[in-house]
């Protein structure tokens, strides 16, 4: 029996995929990196998707996990013809326990349906990137999600407290557990951010948090991109901690408004939208603190938002920037690295010079409450040298970021698009060190080959084809 007849048997020929057309909706994810697939598969449970990692195991053939494409560094793109398994059918919640403030969902429950699930118990998840609206859990479990209103309650590893995943064997384990401080090594936390190099998430137990009596949203623009970074700062320096804290420079202001009308002021070089979240005396209180500040900085103008309907909106069009770059050009690239925020000012000035040097028009779209920068260049693929350059542009962006004493990613995740690139954070100790305990997990590679770490990480490099092997041992000899 072949390869997809035995995957058809354990899942019926309607959940298996291998015509080329159905190949092809799953070799990309939202980025802008294809790969090659050998055959998609749709299972439902904990069981089949043990059943299908067995069966590639048995022919060689790689597993790549995936949950709906959202992602943007090819975290779910095969480097070889892999087995995708895709999770977005596992989409139960299983369980809500309001007592303990956890729900036990599958990897498939997109991220708003499990807010909007919890929310008639005055709850909700706090991750909320700013694709919730189709990005699953097990999806923001792999690349370890952030989100607008992550600033003060933390990113997805903070709000997983067990996993259950399907190894490399095929065999399915639990990770993790409802106490506060499980004993024991934190493995929970080394499989959030793994990208499904470890296993892959079959159900997941989140921590749910209670909605706050008051919450209060500011809009603040600004003449300069300078005066809204250093409003930035004086906020967090005020001893501040807002729920969110997100900046948007002109050019993404206006393609925003040509959009969703979100009612952002369209002659600001910077827009800055603060939520501060808690009890009403002291939500008033750090609202007229922040207001404040961005009069001192130099605020052209400060609105706070009325009723729920234009908190509603205003973020609603922060959400939708991504989706408004569509208008210029029929492919974008959306970079994410990560600065210290008193750098923001001098990397945003690199990073406009990067897009002009390489012809981009850049728009920048970020958490700036924690250097998070989302530059975006938009493009046409289909022009002769656009993708290089871009590629181009990106590296430069990370080299500056990293110069500046910050990260490679701060939420999308590794993957394809900043492999090669890890050596500029990490020692070879470093990588040799995470390549080894890749292994443990998965000693044949394969579980998502050929992401996260780069060739020479160990003695062997996870995803290479043979041809891949000889060409990288003739450049070192």
């Amino acid at each position: 029996m072949g390869f997809a007849e035995e995957l058809a048997a354990v899942l019926g020929p309607d959940r298996v995929k291998t015509h080329p057309l159905e190949l092809r909706v799953f070799d990309k994810d939202a980025g802008v990196t294809r790969g090659p697939v050998a055959a998609v598969v749709l299972p439902e449970t904990t069981d089949e998707v043990a059943a299908c990692v067995k069966i590639a195991a048995r022919h060689g053939v790689p597993v790549v996990g995936r949950g709906a494409g959202t992602g943007l560094s090819g975290g779910a793109v095969p480097v070889e013809p892999a087995l995708v398994v895709v999770l977005t059918r596992m989409n139960a919640i299983h369980e809500i326990d309001t007592g303990s403030r956890t729900a036990w969902v599958g990897p498939g429950v997109v991220n708003a349906d499990l807010t909007t699930a919890v929310s008639s118990h005055g709850l909700h998840y706090a991750p909320d990137p700013s694709s919730q609206a189709a990005c699953t859990i097990g999806g923001n479990v792999g690349t370890n999600a952030g989100g607008l209103h992550c600033l003060s309650e933390g990113t997805t590893v903070d709000h997983v407290l067990a996993v259950e995943m399907v190894t490399a064997s095929g065999d399915i384990v639990h990770i993790g557990g409802a106490m506060p401080d499980p004993p024991g090594l934190d493995l929970r936390g080394i499989v959030v951010g793994s990208e499904g190099t470890l296993g892959l998430v079959t159900k997941v137990l989140v921590r749910l948090l209670d909605d706050p009596p008051s919450t209060a949203t500011v809009l603040m623009a600004f003449p300069t991109v300078e005066s809204a970074a250093h409003a930035v700062s004086s906020i967090i320096a005020a001893g501040i901690v807002p729920a969110a804290l997100e900046m948007m420079d002109n050019a993404m202001v206006q393609a925003v408004e040509r959009f969703v009308e979100a009612g952002f002021p369209l002659d600001a070089a910077a827009v800055l939208l603060c939520e501060v979240a808690g009890h009403v005396e002291g939500t008033m209180e750090e609202t007229d603190i922040v207001i404040a500040i961005a009069t001192e900085s130099g605020a052209s103008e400060v609105r706070i938002a009325h009723d729920p309907a234009e908190r509603d909106r205003l973020w609603l069009g922060r959400k939708s920037a991504f989706g408004a770059v569509a208008q210029s050009a029929p492919d974008y690239f959306l970079h994410d690295t990560v600065v210290p925020r008193t750098k923001l000012v001098d990397v945003m000035r690199q990073v406009y010079d990067i897009g002009e040097r390489h012809g981009f028009h850049m728009m920048n779209v970020f958490h700036a409450g924690d250097g998070n920068l989302h530059p975006l260049m938009s493009f046409d693929a289909r022009e002769p040298g656009a993708l290089e350059r871009v590629h181009a542009a990106a590296d430069e962006i990370v080299a500056v970021s990293v110069a500046a004493g910050g990260a490679l990613s701060g939420e999308h995740g590794i993957g394809i698009e900043k492999r090669d690139l890890m050596g500029q954070i990490f020692t070879p100790v470093d990588l040799d060190a995470q390549a080894r305990l890749r292994e443990a997990f998965d000693p044949d590679g394969i579980l998502n080959p050929g992401k996260i770490l780069p060739l020479g990480s160990r003695c062997y490099d996870y995803g290479l084809t043979a041809n891949d092997l000889v060409a990288a041992a003739g450049e070192t000899s």
